[in-house]
């Protein structure tokens, strides 16, 4: 109380009040005065200044907490009403920035709001024993609030960046084609026996725009006489597809358009990517949006960050040796093995089990790669990606490329979202839903009719009660394919003269375990029978290594 006011003839009463005059209180009296402030403090601040302290900083703090109350209230009413629209301002550049800017304000002002109301509790006047438990719940109060503001900036400043280095900041927008967005992602392994950029592995991300119902489509990479889209530049050299002999597989599109054909792609920033995706839309006949293409180092990289992946392997996989026979494809003791049953893997034995394919051809290889991309999608949920976040988006930057517009990640998100859960169908243009020798002497109208059929399928509501990774297969009926109920592929020998093994549903296979006498498989006898050079006893004990299912 002022001098004026006891002038004045001010009620002396009021100076002993405990929450603004603490002096004349009880001990017991200014410890509840001080966990009091402290809570106000972190529940309402500025609260304890206007009851306790400078009215003036208590009022210009309180309409800051009433304010950062009501953004919050439009954020989450966003949430409901407008998901993508607010995911799209959280990674938009600009608007993320300005977020990370107040984040980090809030988090300064908080942290200054309690060091002031340390000064209102006056620990001078608190018992010996108390001091340790009030300063306690300072540090305490202060890592909740300042603490939890300032690592959500921090969190929202890396993904950001991830953003910035992953996505194309400037590019234009995408629109879905029939109701859906196809998006190619091209593997590029990294392994010390590759080289150039030429993709290892193919697939087709194929969403729905609506209801997010996915489906994925491999292509193999050794697809001859790939057909590029109407309007591609390549279609001028290569008007009947890309049929230049056995060299033209592909996945040397990308090395051959980057090396010889660039000027045809004027301002485009990766010419070889671009025909790709041409190439993959011309021979599935729908119109692929955009591309992702991903160094496989960096796919081990996410894995370790998600803290590895559950599978069911059908089979023992090599972790391969050095190439020693490069006309037979053979390769020397193996590094190690990746064996048969339920096992979870890091990104060393993930990338390994998707990239292997020696003693089994390359659809086995490409079932793997599906399998491990479900078993990613299947297991990366909101309490891994928050807390792994920040090793997951600095994983995500060894994304090499993509031509995706980052003012289009909330809408993607968004179905990322509303995807999670829900079945993925899966078509492979090669075994087991198209014989092996159909990739040599593709029939494109076939391939054409089993694609549709399987969008429609991944479309329509009825879908959703589908069981999960079916594949549909069309039946046949004069000129054209009737669609027909989930069930194992038939042989397409009509077209590509050879038979395809039934592929097994979902989980529906047994590991193979031991050898057909009985005997456990072990690495030690499968490192025997390579030091023999009975390859094919070998191929015969893991034949089935491309079953595969994600836990």
């Amino acid at each position: 109380m002022s001098r004026s006011e006891l002038q004045r003839g001010a009620p002396v009463t009021a100076m002993t009040d405990p929450i603004r005059y603490p002096a004349g209180a009880s001990s017991p009296i200014r410890t509840k005065r001080a966990f009091f402030l402290l809570l106000l403090t972190l529940l309402v601040p500025g609260s304890a200044q206007i009851v306790a302290g400078d009215r003036k900083l208590g009022r210009i703090a309180l309409r800051v907490t009433l304010c950062a109350w009501a953004l919050l209230l439009v954020a989450l009413l966003l949430l409901v009403v407008n998901r993508p629209f607010l995911i799209n301002i959280i990674t938009n550049p600009f608007a993320s920035l300005l977020i990370v800017l107040l984040l980090t304000a809030l988090a300064v002002g908080w942290a200054v709001l309690f060091i002031n109301t340390l000064r209102l509790i006056r620990p001078v006047l608190l018992a010996p024993p108390m001091r340790p438990a009030v300063g306690l719940a300072l540090v305490l109060s202060l890592v909740l609030s300042s603490g939890s503001l300032g690592y959500a900036a921090y969190l929202l400043n890396v993904g950001r960046n991830a953003i910035g280095s992953i996505f194309n900041a400037g590019g234009p927008s995408i629109q879905p084609v029939d109701g859906r967005y196809n998006f190619l992602m091209m593997g590029g392994d990294a392994g010390a026996d590759r080289t150039g950029r030429r993709p290892d592995s193919l697939s087709v991300l194929s969403v729905d725009a609506k209801s997010g119902q996915t489906a994925i489509i491999s292509v193999p990479r050794n697809l001859q006489n790939a057909q590029f889209s109407e309007g591609s530049p390549m279609r001028k050299i290569y008007p009947d597809g890309y049929d230049c002999g056995d060299d033209c597989l592909i996945n040397a599109i990308n090395t051959e358009v980057t090396n010889e054909h660039a000027d045809l792609y004027p301002g485009v920033a990766d010419p070889g990517a671009q025909a790709t995706l041409e190439a993959v839309s011309g021979t599935l006949g729908i119109t692929v949006q955009a591309y992702v293409l991903v160094d496989m180092d960096g796919f081990a990289k996410l894995i370790d960050a998600m803290g590895g992946i559950r599978i069911k392997a059908g089979g023992w996989v090599p972790i391969s040796g050095p190439m020693v026979d490069e006309a037979n494809g053979i390769h020397g003791m193996p590094d190690g093995w990746i064996p048969a049953g339920e096992q979870k893997l890091d990104g060393f034995h993930a990338l390994w089990y998707g990239r292997s394919r020696e003693f089994v051809d390359d659809y086995a290889r490409i079932q793997r790669q599906q399998c491990v991309q479900q078993a990613m999608l299947k297991q990366l949920d909101p309490a891994t990606l928050l807390s792994k976040f920040e090793d997951i988006a600095n994983a995500g930057t060894k994304v090499v490329e993509s031509n995706i517009s980052a003012s289009q990640l909330g809408s993607f998100l968004d179905l990322a979202i509303k995807a999670k859960g829900q079945e993925v169908k899966r078509l492979t243009i090669g075994p087991p839903d198209f014989p092996a020798a159909f990739s040599t002497t593709p029939d494109f109208n076939v391939i054409h009719d089993r694609v549709d059929e399987l969008l429609a399928s991944a479309s329509s509501p009825q879908a959703a009660g589908a069981p999960e990774d079916t594949v549909v297969e069309p039946s046949v009926t004069v000129g054209h394919l009737q669609a027909s109920g989930p069930r194992q592929p038939a042989s397409l020998s009509t077209t590509a003269g050879s038979e395809t093994p039934p592929a097994p549903s979902s989980s529906d296979f047994t590991p193979v375990t031991t050898t057909p006498d009985g005997r456990p498989i072990t690495e030690a006898m499968l490192n025997q029978l390579k030091s023999q050079g009975n390859e094919q006893a070998i191929r015969d004990l893991v034949a089935t290594n491309g079953q595969c299912a994600a836990l």
